[in-house]
């Protein structure tokens, strides 16, 4: 990025720390992701929260954020940059989405920013889409819906997950501890494989047979299968479709049209 808008802007320098590029005009730094997440539960005393169920559903007043330990540092000079007195206006360039939106959103929230701001919106990452979207930047305003979207989806997550996870951890730790992780996305998932597992497991193979004719035409003979169109009256029972479209019937039925089992 700094490449490219060096040809609106100047060209860039490094900072020696690798951390940010830097001219006369603009400071460009990244994020790498999620610096901040939500705040684990405590006590009122300043503790852990007990994995009990008279300590359920945990629902805060407010949802308060700290630092990934991983990208402390990172945050650490996201932070630092963004207070400089040189900086008098800030530019979301997180990725174009929901997401995008709640990482940039989470670093003005903790860092209690003041500064102005406006979202580099930027559908791809060529020349032309980087500079299309520095020439066209949205207000904080416009973001705003989006902004929401994206504090509410990680909040309830929030909610649903750990207090899923603690009363399934609860129910299944009787005689000992193990951890029962849940979730929005994860729980449903798991739900839908677990059901289409059972339904390969119970899965009983049938006989079947499939009724097939020779046809006779100018340039040859060809083979086909046999279809019953729908509300057609027949002799043979109404089929199954298969997957790949052809009729099938039980060998009983489809005899008396001449068809030959098929295993």
């Amino acid at each position: 990025m700094a490449r490219v808008l060096g040809k609106e802007l100047g060209k860039f320098t490094r900072d020696k720390s690798g951390s940010f590029y830097q001219n006369d005009k603009a400071i460009i730094t990244s994020a790498v992701g999620h610096l901040l997440e939500q705040k684990k539960p405590m006590t009122e005393g300043g503790k852990s929260l007990p994995w009990k169920f008279d300590y359920l559903p945990v629902i805060p007043k407010s949802f308060e954020l700290e630092p990934i330990k991983q990208s402390e540092d990172r945050l650490k000079k996201v932070l630092q940059l963004a207070k400089s007195k040189d900086v008098t206006e800030i530019v979301n360039a997180c990725d174009a989405g929901r997401e995008g939106e709640l990482i940039f959103h989470n670093l003005v929230r903790y860092g209690k920013w003041t500064k102005p701001a406006r979202r580099l919106w930027m559908q791809s990452m060529t020349d032309e889409a980087i500079l299309n979207a520095w020439h066209s930047m949205r207000s904080e305003a416009d973001m705003q819906p989006l902004t929401n979207a994206a504090v509410c989806r990680s909040e309830s997550d929030w909610l649903i997950g750990l207090n899923s996870t603690r009363a399934l951890t609860i129910l299944q730790s009787r005689g000992g501890f193990s951890v029962t992780p849940a979730g929005r996305v994860q729980t449903p998932t798991l739900a839908i494989l677990t059901q289409r597992e059972l339904e390969i497991q119970a899965f009983e193979p049938e006989p079947y047979s499939e009724v097939w004719a020779d046809f006779g035409v100018q340039s040859g003979v060809y083979s086909a299968a046999g279809l019953t169109a729908t509300g057609r009256r027949t002799t043979i029972p109404i089929p199954v479709r298969s997957a790949s479209g052809i009729r099938r019937w039980p060998p009983s039925s489809a005899t008396a049209a001449g068809a030959s089992p098929v295993r």
